[in-house]
């Protein structure tokens, strides 16, 4: 096959994004600049408390959420270690970057997954949609959204959402069709209309598994933080790309050790605490 005989897709590509450029500048700049304003204001709030004090209220918080010591007493040790390393500002950055994300992802994520849920067509379309968001490498959509809201958190932000919201649309899909009819027959028996099904029957059923959701977005997120930091995203991937950069291997160990210890803490706490399982005769 000769060049001349090449499907233009990379000239269309470049000609749609240059096209929104041209034309929604203003647009992209006013949500670049909403949505670096609201991460930076959560950074500097979490920023305002004196370390210690902040790693107490996350004690606090981690125990009543899971009411486990162990767990309370390993995210004491790990914020410690992590503040005592020098990487607290550049934790809670990343934290904030997280959460950002996170919102985001379950936003457009949970109703996506019900609507999919109860229109099989909406969803036979989407999902190459979503396989082609899981499977695309990262830096093919960082371009694009790099050249659309320039460097910065928001770019990282954005591609951030791309890759991580195919879960929580999968996973609320899966978890509202698992439910059983005999439980929807016995809804509609008892008069609840469509609503009613949904947020009685459905959404209380399917909740685990979009709590699992969730949790697998926050995840991906946290896999992002290095490459965020590629186009200017502050956080934790700043020092492992300036160890890349220098070939500093304590300096990437670090900074690695910090992502290991937040993604821990959050994947434990954001965890629906298991149930407990009563003994016979108790």
């Amino acid at each position: 096959m000769t060049l001349d005989d090449k499907l233009p897709l990379g000239d269309r590509v470049t000609a749609g994004v240059d096209w929104l450029t041209r034309h929604g500048a203003a647009y992209f700049d006013a949500i670049s600049s909403t949505l670096e304003w609201l991460i930076r204001g959560v950074t500097d709030g979490l920023l305002w408390f004196p370390p210690l004090l902040l790693i107490g209220l996350f004690a606090v918080l981690t125990h009543w959420l899971q009411r486990r010591w162990g767990l309370t007493l390993f995210c004491v040790l790990a914020l410690l270690l992590i503040r005592n390393l020098g990487y607290w500002q550049e934790t809670l950055e990343t934290l904030a970057l997280v959460l950002f994300a996170t919102l985001l992802c379950v936003a457009i994520g949970v109703p996506l997954g019900i609507l999919a849920a109860h229109r099989p067509r909406f969803y036979t379309l989407l999902r190459p949609l979503l396989d082609l968001m899981q499977t695309v490498p990262t830096f093919v959509y960082l371009i694009p959204t790099l050249t659309l809201f320039g460097l910065g958190v928001v770019p990282g932000l954005i591609s951030t959402v791309v890759f991580a919201v195919a879960a929580p649309i999968r996973l609320t899909c899966l978890g509202i069709l698992g439910v059983p009819h005999e439980l929807l027959d016995a809804g509609r028996a008892f008069g609840c209309s469509r609503r009613q099904l949904l947020t009685r029957i459905e959404l209380p059923h399917a909740m685990p598994s979009i709590a699992a959701g969730i949790t697998q977005c926050i995840m991906l997120s946290l896999s992002m933080v290095v490459i965020a930091a590629l186009v200017g995203a502050d956080g934790l991937g700043r020092p492992v790309v300036n160890a890349l950069n220098t070939a500093d291997v304590g300096l990437g160990f670090e900074a690695g050790l910090a992502i290991v210890l937040l993604a821990i803490l959050l994947d434990r706490v954001c965890k629906p605490p298991a149930p407990r399982v009563r003994e016979v005769g108790a």
